[in-house]
């Protein structure tokens, strides 16, 4: 492999790496297609992955960019949001 930091054209990056987790958030909340499994919502799973936003977020601190510390503060904010509702709604 020429590129370690490409795989089969995309860059791998600290914002790839919060949007791939991101994305797992957003699947395990039910916004995507289809779950990786097929069951649907697993709220678990879900705040899984926004707590490795976190951790990571919080291990890179001073060490991000500008343009990465926002993209991980609005990821953040946007995926506990629909956690929050997420979780309510199940109580129901």
């Amino acid at each position: 492999m020429s590129d370690q930091n490409t795989t089969q054209g995309l860059e791998i990056n600290y914002s790839s790496l919060i949007l791939g987790f991101s994305s797992a958030a957003l699947s395990y909340l039910g916004y995507m297609a289809e779950t990786p499994d097929g069951s649907g919502v697993n709220l678990n799973l879900a705040k899984q992955n926004i707590d490795i936003i976190a951790l990571l977020k919080d291990k890179t601190s001073g060490n991000l960019s500008d343009e990465e510390s926002r993209l991980t503060e609005a990821v953040l904010a946007d995926l506990r949001l629909k956690y929050v509702e997420k979780a309510k709604a199940a109580t129901k």
